[in-house]
This record gives structure tokens, sequence and C-alpha cells, in this order.
């Protein structure tokens, strides 16, 4: 799957995923287009090549006018970049998020500002967003349901990642579109990747969002990166495992090397996701989740205080 391409997601009815190109990077974000008897856009990307989702509605046959609703899983720029392109490219549609996340996709301003300090020199890859209207936009909580005609997304709360994050349920197909909630799917390597970013990041939410993943159980999960994967309750342990680990990682390193920059430096130099992302990319990853977690250490260690 390259650049743009559209694909039906595999046991999923009327259902598809798009690589947008995201970073300019293959196989890292991935934004689904569920056709059903209202249509929906789930996930929007980063504003950037958003053409790539409008065109692939075209090839799967869904009239931007037709679609009923436009679902960021939350407003992380990566996620909900592309929300106000898309409400202007699809009229009928309402932009849904978090209740939390509603005020930043009607005024940017601060997301953007967010994620300029967050992403550093990686903010050449995103599109200025464009701000939702205020008349076209409605906020969530968890326990929602969102109807689509011939199926309904249950909304549930998953704020480990950050507080204004949601992940949709089709209890139809029984696909659980995940956000950030589950990691990064790597599907060319047939694993799963931690992901922690400033400056929301907290472990014990995150571990608890995948025990939520667990108790529903779903066929498959749908990853915003990278697209779709079976679910299975070990490759949820896995991913507890590796976020425990990584978390512990870093505090270690923190510790034998009193100093955060360096620490985020050793991560740097040591990242092995080079190959499959590019260098670039593997090392702007790198700096963010150990950004993140150091983050996250300083406000547990704050509470102890």
């Amino acid at each position: 799957m390259a650049i743009g391409d559209v694909a039906p997601v595999p046991g999923i009815e009327d259902t598809y995923y798009v690589d947008t190109g995201m970073y300019d990077t293959e196989a890292y974000g991935s934004v689904y287009l569920v056709d059903a008897d209202r249509p929906a856009v789930i996930d929007t990307g980063i504003g950037t090549h958003y053409e790539y989702i409008l065109d692939a509605m075209d090839e799967v046959g869904i009239d931007p006018e037709a679609v009923a609703y436009i679902l960021p899983t939350h407003v992380h720029l990566d996620h909900a970049g592309g929300a106000g392109f898309l409400a202007e490219a699809c009229p009928n549609a309402t932009v849904l998020c978090h209740d939390i996340g509603v005020r930043h996709l009607v005024d940017p301003s601060r997301l953007v500002e967010g994620t300029k300090a967050a992403v550093e020199d990686q903010w050449e890859f995103y599109a200025e967003p464009e701000p939702v209207p205020e008349d076209r936009i409605d906020g969530l909580v968890g326990g929602d349901e969102i109807d689509l005609g011939d199926r309904t997304l249950d909304v549930i709360h998953a704020p480990g990642h950050a507080p204004h994050q949601v992940m949709f349920h089709d209890r139809a197909s029984d696909a659980l579109y995940t956000g950030d909630a589950a990691g990064i799917w790597i599907p060319s390597e047939n694993k799963i990747r931690q992901t922690s970013p400033p400056s929301q990041f907290d472990l014990e939410r995150c571990l608890e969002d995948v025990n939520v993943i667990v108790e529903r159980d779903p066929e498959v999960l749908c990853f915003g990166h990278f697209g779709p994967c079976e679910f299975s309750e070990e490759l949820m342990s896995e991913y507890k495992r590796i976020l425990v680990e990584w978390v512990e990682a870093v505090r270690r390193r923190r510790g034998v090397l009193d100093d955060d920059e360096a620490v985020i430096d050793h991560f740097v130099e040591h990242t092995d996701m080079a190959d499959t992302w590019g260098e670039r990319k593997a090392t702007a990853e790198e700096r963010l989740n150990v950004r993140g977690v150091l983050g996250y250490l300083d406000y547990r260690d704050g509470q102890r205080e």
C-alpha cells in the first residue's frame, strides 16, 4: 500500500482506509471511510494532502455531500488537522469530537501553538488548520452513540494518550477505531510500538484504556497509525508490557544522565525505526515520545511531593 492508496478493511463490509502520506512517510497515517447509510470519516490526518481522502471517497463511491459525520478520535493535529478542510468539502457533515476538544477545532490557535512546540521541525509537514464553523461541530462524551443508519458507533472515552481522546466501536462489524489508545501498529513488521507524546501522556490511564479494549473484545483494531489488524488479548498484553518498559527505560536513563536533553539524545541515537520510517521521522518520533514520558514523570513525581 503506497501513499494515497485506499484499501478495504479486511473482513469489515463497506469500510476502507487511506494512507494519507503523513510526514511524507508511507504506512504511518491512516484515515477510515465508513460507507454506511449515513457515511462517516474517522480521523482526518494533518491537513496536508487531505485531497487523498477526497480521492479515496470518489474511488469507493462516497459522495462528499452524503457524508454525515467527520469523527476525529482526538484533536491532536495528526488526527484532527484535516477536520476543517473536510468540513468544507463535505458541506452536510457534522464534526463530532470529545467535548474537551470542540473549542480547539473552532479556534485552532492553541492547538497550533502546542503542536509546534511538540513536533518542532516536523511542523513543516503540517497544513495550517482551517477552523471548523461553530454550527458544524458538536461534543461527545463516553457512552454516547452515533447513528449511521445501518450501524451504530459506541463512543468510548480513552484519556490516557490525551484527555480529549475517544474510540469508536462499530457494533455491526465489531471494528474498534482506536485513535492512539492501542499504540502504533507497524504492519510491515507485524509489531506494535509505543506512543507517548507530550503534554498529557499518562501511563496509568493508558493501561486502563488497553484494559477497556480487551473488555470490548473486538474482531478488528483500526489504528490511526497504521491500518487495521486482528485483535488479540496477547497483542494488547504486549502493548501494556511495551508501555511499562518504555517508561521505565526513560526513567532509568534520566537517573544515569541527570540531563533531559541528554536522555532525549540517547534514545534518538539508538532508535531502531530508521529502516521503517526513514531517519528523519524515526528520530523525530523518538524525541516526541521521550519528551512525553519525561513530562509524565515530572507530573507523577510532583504529585508525590
